[in-house]
Protein backbone atom coordinates (compact mmCIF):
# COMPACT_ATOMS: atom_id res chain seq x y z
CA UNK A 1 0.00 0.00 0.00
CA UNK A 2 1.32 3.05 -0.78
CA UNK A 3 2.03 6.28 1.83
CA UNK A 4 -0.58 8.91 0.76
CA UNK A 5 -3.40 5.66 0.81
CA UNK A 6 -1.96 4.37 4.65
CA UNK A 7 -1.86 7.75 5.58
CA UNK A 8 -5.55 8.45 4.56
CA UNK A 9 -6.36 5.07 6.48
CA UNK A 10 -5.56 7.16 10.12
CA UNK A 11 -6.70 9.86 11.98
CA UNK A 12 -5.98 11.35 15.60
CA UNK A 13 -7.20 12.66 18.49
CA UNK A 14 -6.45 13.53 22.10
CA UNK A 15 -7.12 11.34 24.92
CA UNK A 16 -5.87 12.64 28.28
CA UNK A 17 -2.67 13.46 27.96
CA UNK A 18 -1.66 11.22 25.11
CA UNK A 19 -2.17 11.30 21.50
CA UNK A 20 -4.05 8.05 19.71
CA UNK A 21 -3.81 7.59 16.07
CA UNK A 22 -5.82 5.06 15.16
CA UNK A 23 -7.58 3.60 12.07
CA UNK A 24 -10.63 5.26 10.97
CA UNK A 25 -13.09 2.22 11.19
CA UNK A 26 -12.37 2.63 14.62
CA UNK A 27 -14.51 5.75 15.71
CA UNK A 28 -16.25 7.14 19.36
CA UNK A 29 -13.00 6.61 21.27
CA UNK A 30 -13.32 7.07 24.99
CA UNK A 31 -10.75 6.76 27.54
CA UNK A 32 -11.56 3.93 30.15
CA UNK A 33 -8.30 3.53 31.95
CA UNK A 34 -4.67 3.79 32.43
CA UNK A 35 -1.89 2.06 33.55
CA UNK A 36 1.95 1.47 33.23
CA UNK A 37 1.72 -0.55 30.88
CA UNK A 38 -0.18 1.51 28.72
CA UNK A 39 -3.38 3.49 28.27
CA UNK A 40 -6.61 2.22 27.02
CA UNK A 41 -10.18 3.71 24.97
CA UNK A 42 -13.57 2.13 24.24
CA UNK A 43 -14.55 2.30 20.51
CA UNK A 44 -16.66 1.41 17.81
CA UNK A 45 -15.34 -0.65 15.27
CA UNK A 46 -17.30 0.09 11.80
CA UNK A 47 -15.37 -3.18 10.27
CA UNK A 48 -16.94 -5.45 12.95
CA UNK A 49 -20.06 -3.67 14.13
CA UNK A 50 -18.71 -4.16 17.85
CA UNK A 51 -17.52 -2.32 20.68
CA UNK A 52 -14.14 -2.77 21.01
CA UNK A 53 -11.23 -1.71 24.04
CA UNK A 54 -8.09 -0.19 22.19
CA UNK A 55 -4.69 -0.32 23.91
CA UNK A 56 -2.10 1.91 23.20
CA UNK A 57 1.12 0.30 24.96
CA UNK A 58 3.29 2.97 26.91
CA UNK A 59 6.44 3.73 25.70
CA UNK A 60 7.03 -0.06 24.02
CA UNK A 61 10.94 0.96 23.09
CA UNK A 62 12.03 3.01 26.22
CA UNK A 63 14.52 0.07 27.51
CA UNK A 64 15.02 -3.82 27.38
CA UNK A 65 12.18 -4.70 29.84
CA UNK A 66 9.25 -2.58 28.46
CA UNK A 67 10.60 -3.88 24.81
CA UNK A 68 10.79 -7.60 26.05
CA UNK A 69 6.92 -7.16 27.90
CA UNK A 70 5.51 -5.64 24.88
CA UNK A 71 6.76 -8.47 22.89
CA UNK A 72 5.78 -11.50 24.92
CA UNK A 73 2.48 -9.80 25.52
CA UNK A 74 1.49 -9.78 21.55
CA UNK A 75 3.07 -12.94 20.85
CA UNK A 76 1.13 -14.28 23.49
CA UNK A 77 -2.25 -12.94 22.42
CA UNK A 78 -2.23 -13.91 18.94
CA UNK A 79 -1.28 -17.33 20.24
CA UNK A 80 -4.23 -17.79 22.88
CA UNK A 81 -7.72 -18.39 22.07
CA UNK A 82 -9.87 -19.50 24.86
CA UNK A 83 -13.49 -18.37 25.79
CA UNK A 84 -11.74 -17.27 30.02
CA UNK A 85 -8.85 -15.47 28.07
CA UNK A 86 -9.15 -11.94 26.95
CA UNK A 87 -9.32 -11.81 22.81
CA UNK A 88 -6.76 -10.12 20.90
CA UNK A 89 -8.67 -8.48 17.52
CA UNK A 90 -6.45 -6.86 15.72
CA UNK A 91 -3.02 -5.18 16.45
CA UNK A 92 -1.34 -1.97 14.47
CA UNK A 93 1.19 0.55 14.18
CA UNK A 94 0.70 4.17 12.24
CA UNK A 95 3.86 4.45 11.26
CA UNK A 96 5.20 3.21 8.10
CA UNK A 97 8.82 2.10 8.35
CA UNK A 98 10.59 0.12 11.20
CA UNK A 99 13.16 3.49 11.66
CA UNK A 100 9.90 5.33 12.30
CA UNK A 101 8.11 2.53 14.07
CA UNK A 102 7.34 3.76 18.46
CA UNK A 103 3.73 3.12 18.85
CA UNK A 104 2.26 -0.11 19.16
CA UNK A 105 -2.16 -0.37 19.60
CA UNK A 106 -3.90 -3.80 20.78
CA UNK A 107 -7.04 -4.13 19.96
CA UNK A 108 -9.08 -6.40 22.07
CA UNK A 109 -12.55 -7.05 22.96
CA UNK A 110 -14.66 -5.00 25.36
CA UNK A 111 -15.96 -6.60 28.99
CA UNK A 112 -18.27 -4.56 31.28
CA UNK A 113 -16.45 -4.55 34.26
CA UNK A 114 -13.50 -5.00 36.65
CA UNK A 115 -13.23 -7.99 39.07
CA UNK A 116 -13.17 -5.26 42.06
CA UNK A 117 -16.21 -4.12 41.30
CA UNK A 118 -17.96 -7.16 41.54
CA UNK A 119 -15.59 -7.94 44.50
CA UNK A 120 -17.56 -5.14 46.28
CA UNK A 121 -20.88 -6.74 45.69
CA UNK A 122 -22.96 -9.14 47.87
CA UNK A 123 -22.66 -12.43 45.37
CA UNK A 124 -24.72 -15.58 45.93
CA UNK A 125 -22.94 -19.25 45.63
CA UNK A 126 -23.69 -19.28 42.21
CA UNK A 127 -22.19 -16.06 41.17
CA UNK A 128 -19.23 -17.11 43.25
CA UNK A 129 -18.72 -20.73 41.98
CA UNK A 130 -18.76 -19.28 38.53
CA UNK A 131 -16.62 -17.07 38.52
CA UNK A 132 -13.88 -19.32 40.00
CA UNK A 133 -14.96 -22.39 37.78
CA UNK A 134 -13.68 -19.58 34.85
CA UNK A 135 -10.97 -18.04 36.49
CA UNK A 136 -9.72 -21.92 37.16
CA UNK A 137 -10.55 -22.63 33.29
CA UNK A 138 -8.64 -20.12 31.89
CA UNK A 139 -5.73 -20.45 34.55
CA UNK A 140 -5.64 -24.16 33.27
CA UNK A 141 -5.78 -23.06 29.43
CA UNK A 142 -2.10 -20.46 30.20
CA UNK A 143 -0.88 -23.88 32.11
CA UNK A 144 -1.17 -26.24 28.89
CA UNK A 145 0.66 -23.72 26.88
CA UNK A 146 3.16 -23.65 29.33
CA UNK A 147 3.08 -20.24 30.81
CA UNK A 148 2.29 -20.04 34.60
CA UNK A 149 1.33 -16.93 35.53
CA UNK A 150 2.35 -15.96 39.04
CA UNK A 151 0.46 -12.52 39.22
CA UNK A 152 -2.95 -13.03 39.08
CA UNK A 153 -4.98 -10.63 40.63
CA UNK A 154 -8.92 -8.72 40.52
CA UNK A 155 -7.48 -5.57 38.36
CA UNK A 156 -6.45 -7.77 35.85
CA UNK A 157 -10.18 -9.89 35.80
CA UNK A 158 -12.95 -8.75 33.72
CA UNK A 159 -16.36 -9.67 33.18
CA UNK A 160 -19.45 -9.02 31.32
CA UNK A 161 -23.16 -8.70 32.51
CA UNK A 162 -23.65 -12.61 31.21
CA UNK A 163 -21.37 -13.90 33.82
CA UNK A 164 -18.34 -14.04 31.42
CA UNK A 165 -14.87 -13.76 32.85
CA UNK A 166 -11.61 -13.12 30.62
CA UNK A 167 -8.18 -13.06 32.32
CA UNK A 168 -6.74 -9.84 30.64
CA UNK A 169 -2.84 -10.56 31.08
CA UNK A 170 -0.11 -13.34 30.89
CA UNK A 171 1.85 -12.37 34.23
CA UNK A 172 5.48 -12.41 35.06
CA UNK A 173 7.92 -13.92 32.67
CA UNK A 174 10.00 -17.05 33.83
CA UNK A 175 12.95 -14.59 34.06
CA UNK A 176 11.15 -12.14 36.08
CA UNK A 177 12.94 -11.93 39.16
CA UNK A 178 11.32 -11.89 42.70
CA UNK A 179 12.00 -12.83 46.44
CA UNK A 180 11.76 -11.65 49.83
CA UNK A 181 15.16 -10.11 49.79
CA UNK A 182 15.23 -8.69 46.56
CA UNK A 183 14.41 -4.56 46.25
CA UNK A 184 10.83 -4.60 46.18
CA UNK A 185 9.06 -3.30 42.74
CA UNK A 186 5.96 -1.24 43.09
CA UNK A 187 3.62 -3.41 42.24
CA UNK A 188 0.76 -5.25 43.93
CA UNK A 189 1.83 -8.17 46.02
CA UNK A 190 -1.52 -9.27 47.73
CA UNK A 191 -2.37 -12.04 45.80
CA UNK A 192 1.37 -13.84 45.10
CA UNK A 193 2.08 -17.30 46.62
CA UNK A 194 4.83 -17.57 49.51
CA UNK A 195 6.78 -19.23 47.00
CA UNK A 196 6.82 -16.39 44.56
CA UNK A 197 7.05 -13.99 47.42
CA UNK A 198 9.95 -16.01 49.28
CA UNK A 199 12.33 -16.44 45.92
CA UNK A 200 11.17 -20.10 45.67
CA UNK A 201 10.75 -22.87 42.78
CA UNK A 202 7.40 -22.67 41.83
CA UNK A 203 4.97 -25.34 39.93
CA UNK A 204 1.86 -24.45 38.45
CA UNK A 205 -0.26 -24.25 41.66
CA UNK A 206 1.13 -21.14 42.34
CA UNK A 207 -1.72 -19.56 40.78
CA UNK A 208 -3.96 -21.39 42.94
CA UNK A 209 -2.88 -19.62 45.78
CA UNK A 210 -3.94 -16.09 43.78
CA UNK A 211 -7.35 -17.82 43.29
CA UNK A 212 -7.78 -18.49 46.76
CA UNK A 213 -6.67 -15.20 47.85
CA UNK A 214 -9.17 -13.69 45.28
CA UNK A 215 -11.92 -16.36 46.99
CA UNK A 216 -11.45 -14.57 49.72
CA UNK A 217 -11.27 -11.62 48.86
CA UNK A 218 -14.62 -11.62 47.05
CA UNK A 219 -16.31 -13.66 50.54
CA UNK A 220 -14.62 -11.34 53.31
CA UNK A 221 -15.25 -7.88 51.17
CA UNK A 222 -11.76 -6.78 52.08
CA UNK A 223 -7.91 -8.04 51.00
CA UNK A 224 -7.27 -11.20 52.87
CA UNK A 225 -3.29 -10.32 52.82
CA UNK A 226 -2.74 -6.52 52.81
CA UNK A 227 1.24 -6.73 52.87
CA UNK A 228 2.82 -3.01 51.99
CA UNK A 229 5.71 -4.94 50.82
CA UNK A 230 7.56 -8.67 49.97
CA UNK A 231 8.16 -8.83 53.85
CA UNK A 232 5.40 -7.30 55.33
CA UNK A 233 3.19 -9.65 53.10
CA UNK A 234 5.13 -12.69 54.19
CA UNK A 235 4.48 -11.32 57.96
CA UNK A 236 0.45 -10.62 56.88
CA UNK A 237 0.12 -14.57 55.88
CA UNK A 238 1.68 -16.43 58.81
CA UNK A 239 -0.16 -14.16 61.36
CA UNK A 240 -3.09 -15.42 60.01
CA UNK A 241 -2.33 -18.75 58.62
CA UNK A 242 0.40 -19.86 61.18
CA UNK A 243 4.19 -20.33 61.03
CA UNK A 244 4.63 -23.48 58.67
CA UNK A 245 6.60 -26.31 59.72
CA UNK A 246 10.17 -26.97 59.65
CA UNK A 247 10.11 -29.59 56.77
CA UNK A 248 8.87 -25.99 54.71
CA UNK A 249 11.70 -23.79 55.78
CA UNK A 250 13.95 -26.53 55.52
CA UNK A 251 13.44 -25.54 51.69
CA UNK A 252 14.46 -22.00 51.81
CA UNK A 253 17.95 -20.96 50.84
CA UNK A 254 19.78 -20.14 53.87
CA UNK A 255 19.50 -16.19 53.88
CA UNK A 256 15.73 -16.25 53.48
CA UNK A 257 15.34 -19.20 56.19
CA UNK A 258 17.12 -17.32 58.58
CA UNK A 259 14.78 -14.08 58.10
CA UNK A 260 11.90 -16.49 58.42
CA UNK A 261 13.28 -18.60 61.33
CA UNK A 262 13.94 -15.42 63.37
CA UNK A 263 10.40 -14.35 63.18
CA UNK A 264 8.00 -14.57 66.30
CA UNK A 265 6.01 -18.03 65.33
CA UNK A 266 2.63 -17.82 64.84
CA UNK A 267 -0.41 -20.72 65.55
CA UNK A 268 -2.56 -18.93 62.86
CA UNK A 269 -6.11 -19.53 63.20
CA UNK A 270 -8.63 -21.68 61.93
CA UNK A 271 -10.56 -21.50 58.27
CA UNK A 272 -13.78 -21.65 60.54
CA UNK A 273 -12.50 -18.29 62.39
CA UNK A 274 -10.72 -16.71 59.40
CA UNK A 275 -14.22 -17.73 57.26
CA UNK A 276 -17.17 -17.96 59.77
CA UNK A 277 -20.19 -18.39 57.87
CA UNK A 278 -21.75 -14.77 58.36
CA UNK A 279 -19.59 -14.24 55.68
CA UNK A 280 -20.89 -16.26 53.09
CA UNK A 281 -24.59 -15.93 51.31
CA UNK A 282 -26.88 -18.76 52.28
CA UNK A 283 -26.74 -21.92 50.89
CA UNK A 284 -27.90 -22.63 47.06
CA UNK A 285 -30.80 -24.81 47.09
CA UNK A 286 -30.83 -24.59 43.18
CA UNK A 287 -27.22 -25.97 42.93
CA UNK A 288 -26.43 -27.24 46.17
CA UNK A 289 -23.59 -25.13 47.20
CA UNK A 290 -22.66 -24.73 50.36
CA UNK A 291 -20.92 -22.33 53.07
CA UNK A 292 -19.06 -25.43 54.14
CA UNK A 293 -18.18 -26.39 50.54
CA UNK A 294 -16.47 -22.48 49.79
CA UNK A 295 -14.98 -23.16 53.45
CA UNK A 296 -12.96 -26.25 52.17
CA UNK A 297 -12.02 -24.68 48.82
CA UNK A 298 -10.35 -22.19 50.82
CA UNK A 299 -8.56 -24.06 52.99
CA UNK A 300 -7.18 -26.12 50.16
CA UNK A 301 -6.14 -23.40 47.86
CA UNK A 302 -4.60 -21.29 50.99
CA UNK A 303 -1.97 -23.89 51.55
CA UNK A 304 1.95 -22.29 52.34
CA UNK A 305 3.75 -25.23 51.13
CA UNK A 306 2.67 -25.96 47.90
CA UNK A 307 3.42 -29.68 47.87
CA UNK A 308 0.43 -29.94 49.95
CA UNK A 309 -1.67 -27.53 47.78
CA UNK A 310 -4.32 -28.31 45.96
CA UNK A 311 -4.26 -28.22 42.12
CA UNK A 312 -6.16 -26.57 38.97
CA UNK A 313 -6.92 -30.05 37.86
CA UNK A 314 -8.33 -30.74 41.37
CA UNK A 315 -9.96 -27.79 42.07
CA UNK A 316 -12.15 -27.77 39.02
CA UNK A 317 -12.95 -31.47 40.39
CA UNK A 318 -14.34 -29.71 43.53
CA UNK A 319 -17.45 -30.10 44.76
CA UNK A 320 -18.02 -26.40 44.96
CA UNK A 321 -16.51 -26.08 41.68
CA UNK A 322 -17.69 -28.68 39.80
CA UNK A 323 -21.25 -28.24 38.82
CA UNK A 324 -20.04 -26.39 35.93
CA UNK A 325 -17.90 -28.53 34.76
CA UNK A 326 -18.03 -28.54 30.52
CA UNK A 327 -15.27 -30.93 29.19
CA UNK A 328 -15.26 -28.25 25.80
CA UNK A 329 -14.42 -25.42 28.71
CA UNK A 330 -11.86 -27.07 30.52
CA UNK A 331 -10.37 -29.52 28.12
CA UNK A 332 -10.06 -27.05 25.41
CA UNK A 333 -6.73 -27.79 22.81
CA UNK A 334 -4.18 -25.94 24.34
CA UNK A 335 -2.43 -22.99 22.91
CA UNK A 336 0.48 -23.39 20.31
CA UNK A 337 2.95 -21.03 21.04
CA UNK A 338 5.46 -20.52 18.33
CA UNK A 339 8.51 -19.08 20.16
CA UNK A 340 9.50 -21.64 22.18
CA UNK A 341 12.27 -19.29 23.92
CA UNK A 342 9.83 -16.59 24.11
CA UNK A 343 11.10 -15.94 28.49
CA UNK A 344 14.40 -16.92 28.26
CA UNK A 345 15.05 -14.12 24.53
CA UNK A 346 17.90 -11.73 25.23
CA UNK A 347 17.79 -8.58 22.78
CA UNK A 348 18.81 -5.30 22.54
CA UNK A 349 15.47 -2.69 22.34
CA UNK A 350 16.58 -2.42 18.55
CA UNK A 351 16.01 -6.02 18.05
CA UNK A 352 12.87 -6.09 19.98
CA UNK A 353 11.61 -2.99 18.41
CA UNK A 354 11.98 -5.33 14.90
CA UNK A 355 10.67 -8.20 15.93
CA UNK A 356 8.04 -6.69 17.41
CA UNK A 357 7.05 -4.33 13.58
CA UNK A 358 6.68 -8.14 12.35
CA UNK A 359 4.49 -9.12 14.62
CA UNK A 360 2.23 -6.35 13.14
CA UNK A 361 3.01 -5.98 9.70
CA UNK A 362 0.79 -3.94 7.60
CA UNK A 363 0.01 -5.88 4.47
CA UNK A 364 -1.37 -9.22 7.27
CA UNK A 365 -3.21 -6.57 9.03
CA UNK A 366 -5.37 -4.62 6.09
CA UNK A 367 -5.49 -7.92 4.29
CA UNK A 368 -7.29 -9.74 7.41
CA UNK A 369 -8.40 -7.09 9.87
CA UNK A 370 -8.90 -9.62 12.76
CA UNK A 371 -6.05 -11.20 13.85
CA UNK A 372 -8.22 -14.56 14.69
CA UNK A 373 -11.51 -15.64 15.66
CA UNK A 374 -12.34 -16.24 19.59
CA UNK A 375 -14.76 -18.72 21.08
CA UNK A 376 -18.06 -17.75 21.54
CA UNK A 377 -18.26 -15.32 24.90
CA UNK A 378 -22.28 -15.40 25.38
CA UNK A 379 -23.64 -16.92 28.62
CA UNK A 380 -23.44 -21.01 29.08
CA UNK A 381 -26.97 -21.86 27.60
CA UNK A 382 -26.90 -25.72 29.58
CA UNK A 383 -30.55 -26.46 30.28
CA UNK A 384 -29.22 -28.96 32.85
CA UNK A 385 -27.55 -26.49 34.35
CA UNK A 386 -28.20 -23.00 33.67
CA UNK A 387 -25.36 -19.99 34.29
CA UNK A 388 -26.39 -17.51 36.68
CA UNK A 389 -26.97 -14.52 35.24
CA UNK A 390 -24.50 -11.65 36.97
CA UNK A 391 -24.34 -7.84 36.19
CA UNK A 392 -26.83 -5.93 34.33
CA UNK A 393 -24.58 -3.65 32.63
CA UNK A 394 -24.51 -2.73 29.08
CA UNK A 395 -24.25 0.83 26.97
CA UNK A 396 -27.26 0.24 25.42
CA UNK A 397 -30.99 -0.55 26.99
CA UNK A 398 -30.93 -4.10 28.22
CA UNK A 399 -33.66 -6.52 26.14
CA UNK A 400 -36.11 -7.81 29.20
CA UNK A 401 -33.95 -11.21 30.62
CA UNK A 402 -35.39 -14.48 30.55
CA UNK A 403 -37.05 -15.41 33.82
CA UNK A 404 -33.82 -17.75 36.01
CA UNK A 405 -34.25 -21.38 35.95
CA UNK A 406 -34.85 -22.16 39.32
CA UNK A 407 -33.41 -19.27 41.81
CA UNK A 408 -34.27 -15.61 42.13
CA UNK A 409 -31.37 -13.94 41.19
CA UNK A 410 -31.82 -10.31 41.37
CA UNK A 411 -30.42 -7.94 38.85
CA UNK A 412 -26.92 -6.28 40.05
CA UNK A 413 -26.38 -2.45 38.91
CA UNK A 414 -22.94 -1.62 38.33
CA UNK A 415 -22.11 1.99 38.00
CA UNK A 416 -19.36 3.03 35.96
CA UNK A 417 -16.42 4.55 37.66
CA UNK A 418 -13.79 7.52 36.86
CA UNK A 419 -10.55 4.81 36.93
CA UNK A 420 -10.68 2.28 34.43
CA UNK A 421 -8.37 -1.44 32.96
CA UNK A 422 -7.91 -2.88 29.55
CA UNK A 423 -10.82 -4.14 28.51
CA UNK A 424 -13.78 -3.15 30.82
CA UNK A 425 -15.89 -0.24 30.73
CA UNK A 426 -16.31 0.88 34.35
CA UNK A 427 -13.72 -0.07 37.28
CA UNK A 428 -13.93 0.94 40.46
CA UNK A 429 -10.94 3.27 42.91
CA UNK A 430 -11.01 -0.58 44.66
CA UNK A 431 -8.51 -1.73 42.13
CA UNK A 432 -5.05 -2.26 43.66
Amino acid sequence: MNRNKREKEFYSLDVGDSTFTVLKRYQNLRPIGSGAQGIVCSAYDHNLERNVAIKKLSRPFQNQTHAKRAYRELVLMKCVNHKNIIGLLNVFTPQKTLEEFQDVYLVMELMDANLCQVIQMELDHERLSYLLYQMLCGIKHLHAAGIIHRDLKPSNIVVKSDCTLKILDFGLARTAATGLLMTPYVVTRYYRAPEVILGMGYQANVDVWSIGCIMAEMVRGSVLFPGTDHIDQWNKVIEQLGTPSQEFLMKLNQSVRTYVENRPRYAGYSFEKLFPDVLFPADSEHNKLKASQARDLLSKMLVIDASKRISVDEALQHAYINVWYDPIEVEAPPPLITDKQLDEREHTVEEWKELIYKEVDWEERTKNGVIRGQPASQGYSSTTNPRPPLLQVSPTPPSPPPPPPAAAWSPLQLQPSPSAGPGATGLPGCCR
